[in-house]
């Protein structure tokens, strides 16, 4: 068998070169970025893709997991987050899992400016949603319709628990409403589809074990 070789045109070369030297870098930098409260994380469990999800870090630089309670993210690399989830689910499998941890987006530098750019609302979706993170909505957005921004429950949710949060702007005092979405998705009326303001936090807790 005859092996013919391609040449390759210098110019092309030098291309092809500085192309892999600026994806090599960019992963470079990738891995070495220390994740930050505000950012979205992609999670990927290769042995159970229930597991599956996006997480939102929150202000205190945590975020909540199956299985693995709370998990710190706050100035760690993609790469620690993904070791700490793998020791802390290890036992529920057979073998050491394969976990894959990935900045989806980044905290937005200035959301608020942005929100008042765009006249809406800025509002936090956390915990057993498909989709959580900042959502910014039109003003006179209520509970229930800022749920349909959240891309459904994940199987681990406690729907029967959701709360709303709302901190008050005077003396800094959170109230925590607890809301049935279970009940009212099975045909129960709600006495009153809340209003959202700016700054509420829509928390999806984790199921407890037989709930």
């Amino acid at each position: 068998m005859t092996v013919t070789a391609i040449r390759v045109p210098p110019l092309a070369a030098l291309l092809f070169a500085g192309l892999l030297a600026l994806v090599w870098a960019g992963g470079a930098a990738a891995q070495g970025y220390k994740v930050r409260s505000g950012d979205t994380l992609t999670i990927e469990v290769l042995q159970d893709s229930s597991l599956n999800r996006n997480v939102l870090v929150t202000p205190d630089g945590t975020f909540t997991f199956p299985f693995a309670g709370t998990v710190r993210a706050g100035g760690r690399t993609p790469a620690e987050i993904s070791q700490q989830l793998t020791q802390a689910i290890a036992s529920n499998f057979a073998a050491p899992p394969n976990v894959f941890v990935s900045v989806r987006s980044l905290r937005p530098e200035d959301p608020a400016a942005q929100a008042e750019e765009e006249a809406v609302m800025l509002i936090y979706v956390l915990g057993e949603v498909n989709e959580p993170g900042p959502k910014r909505i039109l003003p006179g957005t209520t509970f229930l319709q800022a749920l349909s921004t959240t891309g459904g429950f994940t199987n681990f949710a406690a729907d029967k628990r959701v709360q709303l949060r709302r901190t008050d702007p005077q003396t800094g005092a959170q109230g925590v409403t607890v809301i049935n979405y279970r009940a009212i998705a099975a045909g129960a009326a709600m006495s009153q589809d809340i209003v959202l303001t700016e700054g509420d936090v829509i928390l999806v807790p984790q199921r407890r074990l037989f709930e």
